[in-house]
Order: structure tokens, then C-alpha cells, then sequence
């Protein structure tokens, strides 16, 4: 078995926050670089080890992972943590995988569109009607959640999984570009619980310094 840890490239408040935040959760040692963001703009020898010069990067001897959420679900299979995951056989092993396939592919994927058209193309590349229809798509993107989380603590199974990992995430990101004021209380509440986490707290704090 590989005894060396595993090792996490790193932006302050990027997706990499997922695997970070699971790593400590889960009590697993592990090394972490931080890097300027975007860090194929500002370090580009970067590229050299993660070609698309993405965050997370992240390796385990051989393997080599760019997906935030795979990175988790990952990570409780390699380590062994199942009581931050649901098993195959579990009545809400399917709304569990639905959750963590939710995070990115349907909520982070139209923020990143706004951070991009709002915040980071030159001003003459900037696009308000993609910011405008984008941050619409988010919010109605939240339908199921603002549903599913009013009488929950958690999102399955009446405990923490990675895939409240992977959802808050989603929710953080939406609140640090300014588009939670249209959360519903809900989900106010339940993003507040999961950033009160000292784990969560203590992945926040991996790279805030060189932000």
C-alpha cells in the first residue's frame, strides 16, 4: 500500500475546498500546495503538472484526479470512511449519488459562467445578459433542494455525507458571488450549519492568507 499522503493543489475558496474539506473531516493526512487563482494565468509551470491548469489537482501514488466530487467519493472508497457515504444497498443510496453528481453538473456549472462574464473577462468581454440569465438558471436550479432540506438536517439519511460537502460547496460559491439573497431560509440555515463545521472552518483557512 501507498504510505506516502495524498497531495492537493489548491486555490483559496475554489472547488479544490471539497476534497480539502473532506480530508479533514475524515482525519487524513495529506499535503497541500496553494496556488495563485487562476493558476494557468499566474503560475503556469503549473501546467507542466496538471495540463489543464485546474483546481483541484490532486494525487495518490499513481492516481491523478481534477474532479472535486469525485476527489470525495473517492477518498471515502480509498480510505475506508463509510460513515461519510451511504452503501449500494442503503433505501437512499440513489438520492445520495444524485446529490453528488447535482453539485457540479447542475449548480456550480452556471456560476461559473457568472464569476466568469461578471468578474473575471476584461471589461470589454463582459457579458450582463449571460450574468443576468445564468444567475436566473442557478436559483431555479435550487427548486429541489429548497424542498427537500425544509424538515432535514442533513441531505440523506439523517447524517453528514460528502455529498453535503459537495452541495455546500455549490451554496458557498453562490453566496461569496453575491446571489444568496434569493436563497430561501431553508437553505440559508442549512449552508450556515455546514460552514459552522470546524472541519469546514479549517479547510477555509488552507490558502486564505495568500488570496
Amino acid at each position: 500500500m501507498n504510505t506516502i499522503p495524498p497531495k492537493i493543489w489548491h486555490c483559496d475558496a475554489a472547488r479544490s475546498l471539497r476534497p480539502l474539506w473532506a480530508m479533514e473531516e475524515m482525519g487524513i493526512q495529506y499535503d497541500v500546495e496553494v496556488l495563485p487563482f487562476p493558476p494557468r494565468v499566474f503560475q503556469k509551470e503549473f501546467l507542466g503538472r496538471n495540463v489543464l491548469g485546474t483546481v483541484p489537482f490532486f494525487v495518490d501514488g499513481e492516481v491523478e484526479m481534477t474532479e472535486s466530487t469525485a476527489i470525495c467519493h473517492y477518498l471515502v472508497e480509498r480510505f475506508d470512511k463509510p460513515d461519510f457515504a451511504l452503501p449500494a444497498d442503503h433505501p437512499e443510496y440513489g438520492d445520495y449519488l444524485n446529490w453528488l453528481y447535482h453539485s457540479d453538473a447542475t449548480l456550480t456549472f452556471p456560476q461559473t459562467l457568472v464569476f466568469r462574464y461578471r468578474d473575471l473577462e476584461p471589461e470589454e468581454r463582459r457579458l450582463p445578459q449571460v450574468v443576468e440569465d445564468y444567475t436566473k438558471w442557478y436559483i431555479a436550479r435550487l427548486r429541489r433542494l429548497d424542498t427537500h432540506i425544509v424538515d432535514r438536517e442533513f441531505l440523506v439519511a439523517d447524517k453528514f455525507t460528502i455529498a453535503d460537502i459537495a452541495i455546500g460547496y455549490a451554496l458557498f460559491l453562490g453566496r461569496d458571488l453575491g446571489l444568496d439573497d434569493q436563497y430561501t431560509p431553508q437553505v440559508t440555515q442549512y449552508l450556515d450549519r455546514l460552514l459552522e463545521r470546524p472541519a469546514c472552518q479549517r479547510a477555509f483557512q488552507i490558502g486564505a492568507s495568500e488570496a
